[in-house]
C-alpha cells in the first residue's frame, strides 16, 4: 500500500465521525502532559473495538506510516506526543470491563479503562487495584501498561508490571498475540513483563488482565515535619534500615506544600521546610506494632512535629494534597518541567541536598514532591515560558539532575518512562550492547519501526516542535499571569 492510500483505506474502516482529519479536531492530540513539544498527526482514529485497532495497525504497517496509541495523554515524558504526519489511535472509547472475577481476584479490561475505575468496581468485594499514579482519576490502564506506571503505594506493592498477569496485544507488524494469562505462574519467558514498560514501541495492548489485591483492614498515617529537606530524606533511609515496610512514604518540600495548600487546604504545617508522609497498612496487630516502631524512628530522625491522621477523612485530605501537587504547582509558575529519576534510598538525603544546591546555582526554583520509599524523585523545575531562553535553562538544570541520579547509582526514570524527554540520556545509563539488545527486540516485533517511532531508542530522531508561547499570548490577547 502506498502512503497516500492510507487515509482512504482508513475511511472504509472507520466511520467519518471517528476519523479525525481537520486541523481543529487534531489540535488536542498534538501534545501530552509534557507540553513543551507538539506535532500534528495526519489523522486520529477514535477506536471503539479491538478489531478496529488491529486493522488500523495492519494498514499503517503496510503503508509504512507511523502510528501511536494514546489514552488520556497524561504522559509526562512526551511518550504520547504523536509523530508528525502519523496516525494516532485514541483508545479512550475502549473502556469496557470484559471480565471481573472477585474470587480469582482478576479483572480483564480494555486499555481505555481509567485506573481509579478499577478500584471503584472492585471495592464492594473488598478488593482494589494497587498501582496508584497521581493521575489515577484520569490516566488509563493502557497508558499505565505502556509506561509501567507507579504511584505512592508501589513502594510496598510494586509497579504496574507486578499487577498485570496477561495481555492480548497487536504487535507493530499487525500480529495479534496473547501473553501471560490469569495467574502469576506462566510457562516460558516473562513476555508480559517484556511488553509492560515498552512505551508503545512493541505494539498496542487490546485486553489487559489485572491482579487485584485485598483491601487492608486498617491504615495508619503520620505526617512528620522537618526543618530541612535533607533531614526528611535521611529519615526514609532510617525507616528502610530498620526493616519496616510501610504502604507508602512520600516527601513534599515547602514549595510543593504551598501549592497543595492553596489548591485543597490539606492542613500541612505552615513553617516546615519539608514533610514526610508515611502510611502503614494491614491487619490490626501488625499495623499497631509497625506503627509504634515507625513513630520511634521518626522521632529520633529530628522531626520537628508529628501528626497522626485522626480518621479516614483526615487521611484522605493529606493524600489529596499530595496527589494534586503536580497540577497545583501551576499556581506558583506558568510553566514547569516534571522530572522523574531514581536514586538509591540510602543516598536520598544527599541527592536532595545536591538538587537544592543546583537550584541555587541556576537561580531556578525547584519544588520537590516524590515517592521517597522507592527513591523516585520528582523535582518540578519552575520557569516562565514567556521569558526568552527560560525553557532552555530549565532543561539544562533537568539534565544535571538526571546525571546526578546516574552518578549516585540510580536511574533516569522511575515511572514516567523515557519517551522524548530522556532518550538522549539512555546511552549514559546503558552500554551499546544493552541498547542494541533492546533495538533487536523491537525490530522482531515491529520490523518497519512504525510503532511510536522517535521515542526511547532513537536519540538521533528529530525532536517535535517546541510549543513556546501560544500565538494569542504573543499577540497580547491572552495571558497566563
Amino acid at each position: 500500500m502506498h502512503r497516500e492510500d492510507l487515509l482512504p483505506a482508513l475511511g472504509r474502516l472507520i466511520p467519518s465521525d471517528r476519523l479525525l482529519t481537520r486541523p481543529g479536531a487534531l489540535a488536542p492530540y498534538e501534545s501530552d502532559g509534557l507540553t513543551s513539544y507538539r506535532a500534528r498527526p495526519r489523522a486520529v482514529v477514535l477506536a471503539e473495538s479491538a478489531d478496529e485497532v488491529i486493522e488500523t495497525v495492519r494498514l499503517c504497517h503496510e503503508a509504512r506510516v507511523p502510528f501511536m496509541a494514546r489514552g488520556s495523554g497524561t504522559s509526562l515524558s512526551g511518550g504520547a506526543v504523536p509523530v508528525e504526519d502519523g496516525i494516532v489511535i485514541a483508545l479512550n472509547r475502549m473502556n469496557r470491563v470484559l471480565r471481573f472475577d472477585p474470587v480469582a481476584r482478576v479483572a480483564v479490561v480494555e486499555p481505555g479503562v481509567v485506573n481509579l475505575a478499577v478500584t471503584a468496581m472492585a471495592a464492594p468485594h473488598g478488593l482494589y487495584y494497587a498501582p496508584d499514579p497521581s493521575s489515577q482519576s484520569v490516566c488509563t490502564i493502557g497508558g499505565n501498561v505502556a509506561f509501567n506506571s507507579g504511584g505512592a503505594h508501589c513502594f510496598r506493592h510494586g509497579m504496574t508490571a507486578n499487577h498485570v498477569l496477561g495481555l492480548r496485544v497487536v504487535l507493530g507488524d499487525g500480529t495479534v498475540v496473547r501473553l501471560g494469562g490469569d495467574s502469576l505462574e506462566q510457562a516460558g519467558p516473562d513476555l508480559t513483563g517484556l511488553f509492560v514498560g515498552s512505551e508503545g514501541l512493541f505494539g498496542v495492548a487490546l485486553e489487559i488482565t489485572l491482579r487485584l489485591v485485598a483491601r487492608p483492614a486498617v491504615y495508619r498515617t503520620v505526617l512528620a515535619a522537618y526543618d530541612n529537606l535533607q533531614a526528611a530524606g535521611d529519615a526514609v533511609s532510617r525507616v528502610i534500615e530498620a526493616g519496616l515496610l510501610p504502604g507508602a512514604m512520600e516527601i513534599m518540600d515547602r514549595l510543593a506544600m504551598d501549592a497543595a495548600e492553596a489548591a485543597v487546604h490539606a492542613g500541612y504545617p505552615p513553617r516546615a521546610a519539608a514533610v514526610l508522609i508515611v502510611e502503614c497498612e494491614g491487619e490490626d496487630a501488625q499495623v499497631a506494632a509497625e506503627f509504634h516502631a515507625l513513630m520511634q524512628i521518626i522521632a529520633a530522625s529530628g522531626a520537628a512535629h508529628m501528626h497522626v491522621a485522626a480518621d479516614d477523612e483526615e487521611r484522605a485530605r493529606i493524600w489529596k494534597g499530595r496527589k494534586c501537587a503536580f497540577s497545583a504547582v501551576g499556581r506558583l509558575s506558568p510553566d514547569f518541567i516534571v522530572q522523574d529519576g531514581v536514586v538509591p534510598r540510602a543516598r536520598l538525603g544527599e541527592a536532595l541536598a545536591a538538587i537544592e544546591a543546583m537550584s541555587r546555582a541556576h537561580g531556578i526554583r525547584v519544588a520537590n514532591v516524590f515517592h521517597a520509599g522507592d527513591g523516585n524523585l520528582h523535582p518540578l523545575i519552575l520557569y516562565d515560558g514567556r521569558e526568552a531562553g527560560a525553557h532552555d535553562r530549565a532543561e539544562v538544570l533537568a539534565a544535571e539532575i538526571l546525571r546526578l541520579c546516574i552518578r549516585l547509582g540510580g536511574s533516569i526514570t522511575g515511572e514516567h518512562g523515557v519517551g522524548l524527554e530522556k532518550r538522549a540520556f539512555l546511552s549514559e545509563m546503558y552500554d551499546a550492547g544493552d541498547i542494541d539488545c533492546m533495538r533487536r527486540l523491537r525490530d522482531a516485533m515491529d520490523p518497519h519501526r512504525v510503532a511510536n517511532p522517535g521515542k526511547k531508542l532513537e536519540p538521533s530522531a528529530e525532536m517535535p516542535a517546541s510549543h513556546g508561547m501560544h500565538p494569542l499570548e504573543r499577540a497580547g490577547v491572552i495571558s497566563r499571569a
